[in-house]
């Protein structure tokens, strides 16, 4: 609890900070985006903090005797436009941890994202909003993940900070139709992907796409990245971004005897794909709705899992199997909402 009080205050110092340069839609009422001459500052952000708490005694229904849930989202855009030279930064963060009395309330995890991108180019032509730019994106997560199905699922985590970790460095072109809506490609891309020995080394085809007992992949493809921010009515927004990755170096893994572990080509793409909707009910307040959906080649979706204890394969107890290899994260939350 103490780590969520104070990355809560950390949130609130940052949006204090920067609520002392002008908004972005203010500024552009004033400045033309594509004018040459343009020198300023641009930003806008959102901070949100959902509680979400229940208690029973002696219900006929039944239920959870005593719940709280708690949510938390951070979404910030920063850009300087100095000329025909265009600086701009973005970091989305959410974390969401269930308590519940049946577990004697040990944390359970819902929400855990780290995004943080910066792109810096320069306008190819006075009267076009197209721009060289360099980018350089990296993902991760706060806190160590588990699968909660497994019995024994406090010793063995399934990711945790840095692991993994992506880091994505890439030249390329990008279209920007004002702050709120930019399309990047980039045919040459670097990505490296970091994670601890002990996620690599628990099955032949290791993890993340990192070989078995390895700590590290460079993948050199192909990657398009769009985001775009709009307003639907006047108290109802929608943030998406669309993520596309396609490693030229990709190709079969196989094990220690020759035989194929994990199919996989440049054909094999990596697929993120991020939606925020929010509903202003009040000044302070919102009803948000985030789906994430991700296609990872290098990350196969099984039915089972390994039993340590008896060394042998065990079926997992998940209602949405056929869903197959795609990951799926949906979170719905009310609670406090400051826009800045």
């Amino acid at each position: 609890m103490k780590r969520i009080f104070l990355a809560g205050l950390c949130l609130a110092h940052a949006g204090t900070s920067m609520a002392q340069l002008p908004n972005a839609d203010k500024l552009q009422k004033a400045f033309s985006y594509d004018d040459k001459d343009t020198v300023a500052w641009l930003h806008s952000g959102v901070t949100k903090l959902g509680i979400n708490q229940g208690y029973l005694h002696n219900w006929a229904a039944g239920g959870e005797l005593v719940s709280l849930a708690i949510d938390g989202l951070f979404s910030a855009r920063l850009t300087r436009l100095y000329h025909r030279q265009v600086w701009s930064n973005s970091l989305d963060a959410s974390y969401s941890l269930f308590y519940a009395y049946s577990n004697h309330f040990v944390p359970r995890k819902v929400d855990d994202r780290i995004d943080l991108t910066s792109k810096y180019g320069v306008r190819v032509h006075d009267k076009r909003k197209l721009y060289l730019m360099g980018l350089f994106n990296f993902k991760s997560q706060f806190t160590p993940g588990y699968d909660y199905g497994l019995p024994d699922w406090p010793s063995q985590p399934t990711s945790s900070f840095l692991s993994p970790g992506y880091f994505t460095l890439a030249a390329g072109m990008e279209y920007r139709g004002g702050n709120n809506f930019t399309v990047f490609l980039s045919p040459v891309a670097l990505r490296l992907i970091l994670a601890d020995k002990k996620y690599t080394s628990r099955m032949p085809a290791g993890a993340f796409g990192i070989d078995y007992g390895k700590t590290s992949r460079l993948e050199l493809g192909a990657y398009f990245t769009a985001r775009y921010e709009t307003k639907l009515s006047n108290n109802l927004s929608w943030k998406t971004q669309l993520d596309l990755y396609s490693n030229y170096l990709a190709k079969d893994k196989k094990d220690s005897l020759g035989n194929v572990v994990v199919h996989d080509n440049p054909g094999n793409i990596d697929v993120f794909w991020d939606n925020l909707i929010s509903y202003k009910l009040s000044k302070f307040f919102s009803l948000n709705f985030a789906l994430t959906a991700t296609y990872d080649n290098d990350i196969p979706y099984s039915k089972q899992y390994l039993d340590p204890t008896s060394g042998t394969m065990m079926e997992k107890d998940e209602p949405d199997a056929g869903l197959g290899w795609w990951q799926i994260k949906e979170v719905m939350s009310f609670g406090f909402s400051y826009n800045f």
